[in-house]
Order: C-alpha cells, then sequence, then structure tokens
C-alpha cells in the first residue's frame, strides 16, 4: 500500500511515505500496551485534561488542519473548518461526559438480600482504528476520543491518501499532553492488521471504509476472537412526503447530495418524492444542483469539490455506465466541471426499478438516485429496499406523520425536516450491510470496555 498525498485538484503527487515495517508496528504494540498499563488507573479529569487540549490546540489551528484536509482530500475549505471545529467539540464531549457515562450501575436484582450487583466499565487495552479518507479528523477523533477516555490505547491505521492528515494526530496528542505510546499513527501495511488483531494485546477493531473492507476485517477480527465495529456504506433515503414544504425539501437535498462532493456515508443519496409534488420538487433540486459552483476547493466561491482522487472519478464513472447497461436513465444536471482534477459531473438517475439491480448500489460522488412514491407506504417500500441501513431523511410539515414514517424505515437514524448529519452528542451507526455497532456518545464510549458484574453477596450458608 502507497501513503501518498495527492491533491485531487491538481491531481499532483506532493509526497510520499514508506509503510511501516513489522518491527515498527511490534514497537507500536509494546508501547501502548505499557502506556496502557498506567493510563487505564488515571483519573477521569486526568484523561480530560487531555481531551480539553487537545480541542484547545484544533479550535486554535483551524485553518492549519483544515488546510491538510483539502490538501489530500479536496474537501472545501471551508467545510474541512466545520469538520476541524466538529472534531474539538468531540473532544470537549468526551471530556465534560466520560466519567458519567462510564459511572458503575447498581443492577436491581430481584431479591436484594441475596446480593448488591453492581455492573463496571473498565477499559480493556489496545483498539485498532482503520479509517477512511473522506473525513480526515472527525472519523479519527469519534474513536480516539471515546476510547482514550475511558482508559484504552489507539493505535491508527489511516487511509493511504491521508498520509499528512494521519501524521499530524501524532503531534496533536503528544502537544495535548497524552503519555507517549497512547496513541500512534502507523503507515501499516495490508498484513499488518491480522499482526496487529492478533496479539493478545489488542482488544479490537473500530472500522469506517467500504463493505468490501468490512467483510476483510470483520473476518480477521472473527478469526482473532476480538470485537469490531463496523461503520460501512449507506444508500440513504431522503423521503419527501406530499405535505412537506417542497422548496425547503428541495434546497436541503442539494447540500444532502453535495457536501462533501456526495462522498458521504450518509448522504442524501436516494431521493424518494410523493407524486403530487414530484415534477415541483424535480425542477428545484435541478435549479439548485445547477448553482453549485465546481472549481478550486481553497477558493470560497466553491460549492462542488473534486472528488478525492482521479480514481474514485473513475471508478463512479465506471459504475455509472453499468448502472445504464441495467437500464438506468441518466441525466446530466448541473453547470460543466473543470476537466483537469478529479471532478465528477453531476447526474442524476431514475428508472431504477425491482429489474435494475444499480438500485441497490452506493453511488460514492454526485450521483442522484430519484423515486416517484404514490403514498406514504409506498415511499416507505422504496426506503426499505436497500441491502444497507445507516441513515435516512423525512421531510413533511406533520412531525407526527414524519414519525411514523421514520419508524417504519429500518436504518439507523433517521432526521426529520433536514439531512442527517453528524453531531458531538449523537449516536452514529447503522444495521445490515451498513454495519454493526455505534460511534459517539454513551453507547460509542462502551463498545471496548469490559462490562464487568461485581456482586456483594451477603447470606448464610445453607448448611
Amino acid at each position: 500500500m502507497a501513503y501518498a498525498t495527492t491533491n485531487p485538484y491538481t491531481n499532483e503527487v506532493v509526497a510520499t511515505f514508506p509503510d511501516a515495517t513489522d518491527a515498527e508496528v511490534q514497537a507500536a504494540l509494546s508501547e501502548a500496551h505499557a502506556a496502557f498499563e498506567s493510563w487505564r488507573n488515571t483519573s477521569f479529569a486526568e484523561r480530560a485534561k487531555v481531551m480539553n487540549a487537545a480541542a484547545a490546540i484544533l479550535r486554535r489551528n483551524i485553518d492549519k488542519y483544515a488546510r491538510l484536509g483539502t490538501l489530500e482530500m479536496g474537501k472545501l475549505f471551508e467545510e474541512a473548518k466545520k469538520e476541524v471545529i466538529l472534531s474539538a467539540e468531540i473532544f470537549e464531549y468526551y471530556a465534560k461526559y466520560a466519567e458519567e457515562l462510564l459511572k458503575p450501575e447498581i443492577l436491581p436484582v430481584a431479591d436484594p438480600a441475596e446480593g448488591k450487583a453492581v455492573l463496571v466499565h473498565e477499559p480493556l487495552g489496545i483498539v485498532l482504528a482503520i479509517e477512511p479518507w473522506n473525513f480526515p479528523f472527525y472519523q479519527v477523533v469519534r474513536i480516539i476520543a471515546p476510547q482514550l477516555s475511558a482508559g484504552n490505547a489507539v493505535l491508527l491505521k489511516h487511509a493511504s491518501n491521508l498520509p499528512q492528515c494521519a501524521a499530524a494526530f501524532d503531534t496533536l496528542m503528544v502537544e495535548a499532553g497524552l503519555p507517549k505510546g497512547l496513541f500512534r499513527n502507523l503507515y501499516a501495511a495490508r498484513p499488518h492488521t491480522a499482526m496487529i488483531l492478533n496479539d493478545p494485546r489488542v482488544c479490537g477493531v473500530a472500522l469506517t471504509g467500504s463493505e468490501g473492507a468490512g467483510t476483510v476485517i470483520a473476518g480477521i477480527a472473527g478469526k482473532a476472537l476480538k470485537k469490531a465495529t463496523m461503520e460501512l456504506g449507506g444508500a440513504d433515503a431522503f423521503v419527501v412526503l406530499d405535505d412537506a414544504d417542497v422548496e425547503k425539501a428541495a434546497h436541503w437535498a442539494v447540500i444532502g447530495r453535495h457536501w462533501n462532493a456526495g462522498q458521504v456515508c450518509v448522504s442524501a443519496k436516494r431521493l424518494i418524492v410523493a407524486d403530487a409534488i414530484y415534477d415541483q420538487f424535480l425542477a428545484l433540486y435541478k435549479e439548485g444542483v445547477a448553482a453549485l459552483k465546481a472549481g478550486d476547493p481553497m477558493d470560497p466561491a466553491t460549492t462542488l469539490a473534486p472528488l478525492s482522487s482521479q480514481a474514485a472519478a473513475d471508478d463512479l464513472r465506471d459504475q455509472v455506465t453499468r448502472a445504464m447497461d441495467h437500464g438506468a436513465k441518466v441525466e446530466v444536471i448541473g453547470a460543466p466541471v473543470p476537466e483537469k482534477g478529479a471532478f465528477f459531473q453531476p447526474l442524476l438517475m431514475s428508472n431504477l426499478d425491482e429489474k435494475n439491480a444499480a438500485r441497490h448500489w452506493e453511488f460514492f460522488g454526485p450521483v442522484t438516485q430519484i423515486y416517484r412514491a404514490k403514498d406514504d407506504a409506498d415511499a416507505i417500500r422504496i426506503a426499505n429496499d436497500s441491502p444497507y441501513g445507516l441513515g435516512g431523511s423525512v421531510f413533511t410539515r406533520d412531525e407526527a406523520r414524519g414519525t411514523r414514517v421514520a419508524h417504519a424505515i429500518r436504518t439507523g437514524m433517521v432526521f426529520i425536516n433536514h439531512p442527517l448529519v453528524p453531531k458531538a452528542d449523537l449516536p452514529f451507526g447503522g444495521i445490515a450491510r451498513s454495519g454493526y455497532g455505534r460511534e459517539l456518545v454513551g453507547l460509542g464510549i462502551k463498545e471496548f470496555v469490559n462490562h464487568k458484574l461485581i456482586n456483594i453477596v451477603d447470606i448464610d450458608a445453607p448448611f
């Protein structure tokens, strides 16, 4: 695996980095374990100081970190700055709430006279974090903030096109005062994943990535009997009911599909629109997409970024061609994009009926699938006709109606009257082919801890 910084706006290779050696990986494991043995007994207050310090550094150097994200994966600079702020908020969340989230729980028992049962939550060891390129900082922080706050250590294997963003975390955590060894970025080669997960000092793996990557990593973790959380792909439904504010829904659909150039697991990939307002919505949606401006991601006027790499653009183009071979109708929407760089022309895809396998695919970029729904039941049917189950949105003027539809959609998260967006204080995760486990809030911090029962029994022996 070649770790390299390639600017997606110019396709220029800026820098390359060698893979970690076996010896470096083993040294990182030994240092992490030694640091963990001390850190596990460190107070929540001391851990919180590190989390708050990391947040302060990110806030103080927003532009510095954001430029790295823009350079390495092409994210709009303004979006990159928001990501840095979100990352700081996650650090701050766990600094404030980690102790409360992990406090011992007194369990109700059938006969209190027979014992006092307490559930305690203790750190387990080293967590391997395998993270993707679409959110260079947020994806990492949503693992390291809860796991370090819980008392664990973390080794990072970041995406191969983000070597400088990954290295920035080493510097960040050292500057924040984290003891040496508790966090380490590794430019790990493919064989190192099994090496790390087979090490008895490692308690599990947190992966955010493709469905294919999840299958491989979950298999390795399973063979090693290690805990795994999987945040994989998504083809989120964006449902617009017939009583929705059509202008509002179309506006949010444009943003929900095209932020981060459409390279978001919880992007509004499948627009499911009630028949009564379909034509009006579609006209407004096309108008909104046409207003997007592709260009230099550092330019504040740019609203459509390039994809993360030329390979990503080429793969998406091939996927669209295969969808057309299956019978999909594809329409170019929006202004032309630059020929130089990893740009992708926004497309609208329809005619995705039950005979077209492409309706079950995830298009990771500015390709919109659109469906016409006869009524609420039909919209729910279309939304649930997916192998994925990550997020979704429902637009309606009737909150109770929207809530009923949200309950009927089989997915991990649903927003009403807003596209799904990650927050520091909301859980994140899905079901089905979108993976398993949850990240953030109390669910995330408890994924890699030992939920130990301590039962104090003081009764006379029966003999």
